[in-house]
């Protein structure tokens, strides 16, 4: 075989890799959106969440909530999803692991096997949009959140390979990076800044960025959750364009981006003034065409999130709440997974008594030994290289 053929089989190969990857998603900017959204943590609070994101002419609003490795309970989630198509929300699920067992207060970093124990768990569900919007962990810059060693390098491996392991179960999984601390500063391994640690996650894997869907970012005020949104910094309410062009340029590719983490907080501000810094900031620096959701944290939560919470702990609306819900929104026209017509939600839960992972396109542990970690294409990259090389 010589070289133009081994050329031709080569570009052949990535452009039917990337002409898939482009049409089995949905770009969520290309149809009527509503990017208004919240983070929650619990699905108890789904129907709560739908009347905030879903007010004054909204329809199919965001929600952001995460879901931990220990809690894969298959009708719970599967009521969660039931109760998103319900109330007319969009579910954006960010993995979690579970607290470290030698050191309780950083989280556990995840393994090959968690990715695809995930990916096995999510691909049985059915989800109400045909996007399945995943994010793969929580602000990895991070020591706290990487087993108390940030490690960029560790991070692109397990992002390419959750890339690969969802999709090769449903293409319709719309895979998002964990969103970065924009506050953080290079300590050691303790934490990294946002920026160096996505070059780090390029350099240890070229290309990463080309392979995501969209970009999640946490673009807080910063410093100190204060600032006002007027204020126009790497580290503030606009760090999420930033973070884009960084992506961009590596990755060669525009990227949907989803705030998934924002807010004021009050510790630091009255009430009144963040619900005036929150409708600034929708109406101003977030209603850039390329954000698809904005997920305000939180929706209600006790402390230490307690600052952030727009529902207080007596159960009254904060002044932020009321001004989220008095904006006026835009009706989305998601594309939906399955018409509700043809949905009968009553005998499918039925159904879970019994219910397990489906024995089609799924996963078994047992193959982590047997796939390259540094995933599916290497093995045929290495091969054609050496191929160049011998002729």
């Amino acid at each position: 075989m010589n070289k133009t053929m081994l050329i031709f089989l080569m570009s052949t190969f990535i452009f039917a890799m990337s002409v898939a990857n482009a049409f089995a998603i949905v770009d969520p900017l290309s149809v009527p959106n509503n990017k208004f959204g919240i983070h929650i943590l619990f699905p108890s609070e789904l129907e709560q969440a739908s009347k905030l994101v879903n007010s004054n002419g909204g329809d199919w609003g965001y929600v952001t909530i995460p879901i931990q490795a220990g809690d894969r309970n298959l009708r719970k989630w599967q009521k969660f999803m039931d109760d998103a198509r319900t109330n007319h929300i969009i579910p954006i699920v960010r993995l979690a692991e579970s607290n470290y067992y030698f050191d309780t207060k950083v989280w556990q970093k995840p393994r090959y096997e968690d990715i695809l124990d995930f990916a096995n768990f999510l691909n049985s569900l059915e989800w109400p949009t045909k996007n399945k919007y995943v994010v793969i962990y929580n602000e990895v810059n991070r020591s706290d959140e990487w087993q108390g060693n940030t490690n960029p390098q560790e991070y692109a491996q397990i992002l390419g390979f959750a890339v690969d392991a969802f999709k090769s179960l449903d293409e319709d999984f719309f895979i998002i990076p964990a969103g970065l601390d924009n506050g953080s500063i290079n300590v050691s391994q303790m934490s990294i800044n946002q920026y160096d640690f996505m070059h780090g996650m390029d350099e240890e894997l070229p290309g990463i960025f080309g392979r995501i869907d969209g970009m999640a970012s946490h673009s807080y005020p910063n410093p100190a959750f204060s600032q006002p949104p007027w204020v126009l910094t790497n580290k503030s309410v606009s760090s999420f364009r930033y973070e884009r062009d960084v992506a961009e340029r590596l990755g060669r590719k525009n990227l949907p981006v989803f705030i998934t983490e924002t807010g004021w907080s009050r510790d630091n501000l009255s009430d009144e003034k963040i619900s005036s810094y929150m409708r600034y900031a929708f109406e101003t620096v977030w209603s850039d065409n390329n954000i698809a959701a904005v997920t305000p944290f939180i929706l209600r939560a006790s402390e230490p999130y307690a600052q952030f919470s727009l529902i207080q702990e007596d159960g009254s609306y904060s002044k932020t709440y009321l001004t989220i819900e008095s904006m006026p929104k835009m009706k989305g026209e998601p594309l939906l997974e399955v018409e509700e017509k043809n949905m009968n939600t009553s005998s499918r839960r039925q159904d879970l008594r019994v219910k397990t992972f489906k024995n089609e396109n799924q996963y078994d542990e047992s193959i982590v030994a047997s796939i390259d970690k540094a995933k599916i294409a290497t093995d045929f990259l290495k091969w054609f290289f050496r191929s160049l090389n011998v002729l």
